[in-house]
């Protein structure tokens, strides 16, 4: 679509303002909750109705920020009310307290970044008494033992906004946050989103819209008093990620599809903003730009919001079958980092500079992404990039696991998707992954049963070709964990290994089947799949699966 950069600016300040005033005829009456239409998530609906809030004040506070304040919508009256109620022990409908719902510590993340960037408009006009309430609501953060993963930067942020406000927080919480991080930073610009096994396997959209954000927007909070050198290491960080992330969006503006929380959608341009935002980013202005048009409009284009104007819980139109137990109706609001751009002023030069051409449009290219252990090539023909993944497979290398087709196929890209057959409401989850076959190199039993491959060990990576090496293995009666430890137990099988040489479009693998002392070869037939195509409809019962033109994926 082509318009001016005055005209792109506006229509991201309207796509915003549509988003904020669609979801105000759910909220409760005195804005506490915004209840969302759809099913609750594992947490329940009033943790969904906090989501609903704080997720929506997020783009909110980027929308006021940008905006100097001006506020046609009144935006800061509307969430002042909210923080007021939400707040108020007395009020039957208010938050959840941390003990209460461990959902409410993602929500606060959000609730104090937006309470920084509109700190003028909101937090300096509220009444002492709301206030007070409001940290007393974030003081349970500190000392939490928060989980080894992205978690600890809600922690982070919320300590430091409580700190340059006259709230608790603790100098050892802040220094544990620092250095765990330090800890899972895998090198050129890569965080694992954790340890898993004590190695880092995490690697996923976490990596920008987590890992890199927070840690800037920490330093931003406390300002002068951040630790020394902390600001510069995490943009030096973010500018190397950056040089990636570039070629990791298709020309039809797609990011990759990989990894978990893909209902969240263009949060992935969270890391491109941020990087534009704190001068850490090696992309032109046009650049930056260009990639977030594209990416807003690939989504609007093709039915991320409903008749209503919402968000669906999906990648295009809903889909449930890309979605954790933990995806309620108003967590595709995490969106809302998407629009992290408008809190930079309509002056910048991202918003005045012509637009360029995206990495994938300029030329062909393959690199080696060391840290996640990706070989990627992006062809200007097709304006498709393509992932071959030899390296983390989000799971515990000490054991097997079923798959999970969001992590464990070999090859994603920016317009394919990897068969979701599972639904987390049905109790499986939306990766379970029961056949592998899209981008699979599997054996079949004697039943005609697919092996599975986590946990993988990457053997090389080197130019265009990379190895990687697991025992193929088949659950027995395994059940699900949404993070991605089922707790099963496996008949194990042969050892598969599995090389890649990567030309253009084109990879060729070569296997390796290496049978374990009593395995009888002949037992088993190996199958090795290709891409699974887009359709709009579900496979048709009894339908055969010889080859991949047999399945597909749905992404609605």
């Amino acid at each position: 679509m082509n318009r001016t950069p005055a005209e792109d600016r506006a229509h991201w300040e309207r796509t915003a303002d549509q988003l904020l005033l669609s979801v105000r005829p759910y909220a409760t009456d005195d804005h506490a909750l915004i209840r969302l239409p759809g099913l609750p998530s594992s947490s329940g609906a009033l943790s969904d109705g906090l989501e609903g809030f704080a997720r929506t004040f997020l783009l909110a506070g980027f929308r006021l920020a940008g905006a100097a304040g001006v506020d046609p919508h009144d935006l800061a009256g509307w969430y002042a009310a909210g923080l007021a109620a939400g707040t108020d022990p007395k009020n039957p409908g208010r938050w959840p307290t941390f003990a209460e719902c461990n959902q409410a510590k993602v929500e606060a993340a959000s609730i104090a970044l937006a309470l920084h960037e509109t700190r003028p408009w909101i937090w300096d006009r509220l009444d002492d008494e709301v206030r007070q309430r409001v940290l007393d609501w974030l003081a349970p953060m500190v000392g939490d033992p928060m989980p080894g993963n992205n978690w600890i930067w809600f922690q982070g942020v919320t300590e430091a906004f409580a700190r340059t406000v006259g709230g608790d927080w603790r100098q050892q919480d802040l220094d544990r946050v620092i250095a765990l991080t330090d800890g899972w930073y895998a090198g050129d610009g890569w965080y694992s989103d954790g340890l898993t096994g004590g190695e880092r396997r995490n690697f996923d959209h976490y990596n920008g819209w987590a890992m890199h954000l927070y840690p800037l927007w920490f330093c931003r909070i406390l300002g002068a008093a951040a630790p020394s050198g902390l600001l510069d290491r995490y943009r030096a960080r973010l500018h190397r990620f950056l040089e990636d992330q570039r070629l990791l969006v298709g020309a039809n503006g797609s990011p990759l599809v990989q990894g978990r929380s893909l209902t969240y959608r263009h949060a992935a341009l969270a890391p491109l903003w941020t990087g534009a935002l704190f001068d850490a980013t090696p992309l032109a202005p046009g650049e930056t730009r260009a990639i977030a048009n594209r990416m807003l409009d690939h989504f609007t284009d093709h039915g991320a919001t409903d008749g209503a104007g919402l968000l669906t819980l999906g990648w295009h139109r809903p889909y449930r079958g890309i979605l954790q137990v933990y995806s309620g109706p108003a967590s595709p609001y995490w969106a809302s980092k998407g629009f992290i751009g408008l809190a930079l002023p309509p002056a910048h030069p991202v918003w005045t500079a012509e637009e360029t051409p995206l990495a994938v449009e300029q030329a062909d290219f393959t690199r080696v992404l060391a840290g996640p252990g990706w070989l990627v090539s992006g062809t200007a023909a097709d304006g498709v990039v393509r992932v071959v993944n030899h390296g983390g497979d989000h799971t515990d290398p000490a054991r097997p696991h079923t798959d999970d087709p969001c992590y464990a196929r070999f090859a994603y890209s920016t317009h394919t998707a990897p068969e979701t057959p599972g639904d987390p409401t049905a109790g499986v989850g939306a990766c379970a992954g029961a056949d592998p076959l899209d981008n699979a190199v599997v054996l079949l039993d004697g039943a005609g049963r697919a092996s599975h491959r986590r946990p993988a060990t990457r053997v090389s990576l080197d130019g265009a070709t990379a190895v990687s090496r697991s025992r193929a293995h088949w659950p027995q009666d395994a059940t699900w964990d949404p993070f991605g430890g089922p707790n099963s137990r496996y008949t194990l099988g042969p050892w598969i290994t599995v090389g890649s040489a990567l030309r253009g479009s084109v990879e060729v693998r070569a296997v390796r089947v290496d049978p374990a002392p009593g395995d009888d070869p002949a037992e088993h037939v190996l199958r090795v799949g290709g891409w699974a195509l887009a359709v709009d409809r579900q496979p048709t019962a009894g339908a055969t699966t010889d080859s991949v033109t047999d399945r597909g994926s749905v992404l609605g």
